[in-house]
């Protein structure tokens, strides 16, 4: 798979409802490759037509991948992984903020970040 940029303003500005349902995805992948619709929206506790703009939102920018071959689905896509770790540094207080991008690997992107405690650090998102 092609490897698509991490954009900290994306991770920003995405609400406690989009990472309900990227989370939901990802729980639902547990026992599905492709998660459905319907399925995301009961994980998530959203109705079904407020998760569908969120998925819509979340598909855009491309941390869920959508596949109607067998069902409609979607399936978290390497992206859609790293910014959920971020945010549970996030949580966890580990990182404060996400800045540049200073370095491209051939199989990663390394970023400055900013500890809870001010410090700036190195991350590598593989």
């Amino acid at each position: 798979p092609s490897m698509v940029k991490l954009d900290p303003g994306v991770l920003r500005y995405m609400t406690s409802e989009e990472f309900r349902v990227l989370t939901a995805v990802e729980m639902g992948m547990k026992n599905h490759e492709i998660v459905p619709t319907k399925l995301i929206c009961q994980i998530a506790g959203l109705k079904h037509g407020g998760a569908r703009k969120l998925i819509a939102n979340l598909h855009r920018n491309k941390l869920i991948f959508h596949d109607a071959k067998k069902y409609d689905g979607y399936r978290l896509t390497y992206l859609g992984y790293d910014y959920l770790a971020l945010k549970a540094f996030s949580k966890r207080g580990k990182i404060k903020g996400v800045g540049n991008q200073i370095g491209v690997g051939k199989e990663s992107d390394i970023f400055l970040v900013l500890t809870e405690d001010g410090k700036e650090a190195v991350l590598k998102i593989h």
